[in-house]
């Protein structure tokens, strides 16, 4: 199973506010930047309880009929999820990654702060792409938290839009 991120930052490195708002990202993602064409090409979204709980404040839900797995060692009401497919699961992100993959999933979108750094760290995410929105904001939640040991990248590619934002493609590179 390959497992991708994308997902927006201030300038300086936080997808978040402290409070967990987003609100210096451009509404509705701005101008087009290829999350269509992302999430068009995932056929399983993994995020953590807490961006689960933010995404449910939205309507409609965003991810369609989309497969979403929420992870979270406690239990979490899904019945507020109209018209998705949502469900709950635990465990380290190598068991994570085993039951997915088990159960067909192909190409999957790790979302959330923390979920994202726990899947980097474990060595599970094969391609981020990161789009920079040009504004300063700091303090936050930061996309990046410590490291065991340094994460090599290999570049693909950088694009830049009218709006100023930046968004650059890596290929985490084989820690062999």
């Amino acid at each position: 199973m390959k497992a991708s991120v994308f997902i927006g930052t201030s300038l300086d490195g936080f997808i978040a506010r402290k409070n967990g708002e987003f609100d210096f990202l451009p509404v509705d993602g701005g101008e087009p930047h290829g999350y269509n064409e992302f999430i068009a090409s995932v056929d399983t979204i993994v995020i953590g309880r807490n961006t689960f709980e933010t995404v449910l404040a939205m309507t409609p839900w965003p991810y369609g009929k989309k497969r979403v797995v929420v992870l979270s060692s406690r239990p979490v009401d899904l019945s507020a999820v109209v018209g998705g497919s949502v469900e709950q699961l635990s465990g380290d992100p190598a068991e994570i990654v085993s039951k997915l993959a088990a159960s067909g999933a192909t190409q999957a979108y790790i979302d959330g702060g923390i979920t994202i750094q726990r899947f980097l760290r474990a060595g599970l995410i094969q391609r981020l792409i990161i789009t920079r929105v040009p504004v300063l904001i700091g303090q936050g939640i930061p996309l990046f938290g410590s490291l065991e040991k340094d994460i090599h990248l290999r570049h693909i590619s950088t694009k830049h839009y009218s709006s100023g934002m930046v968004s650059s493609e890596y290929e985490i590179k084989n820690r062999s």
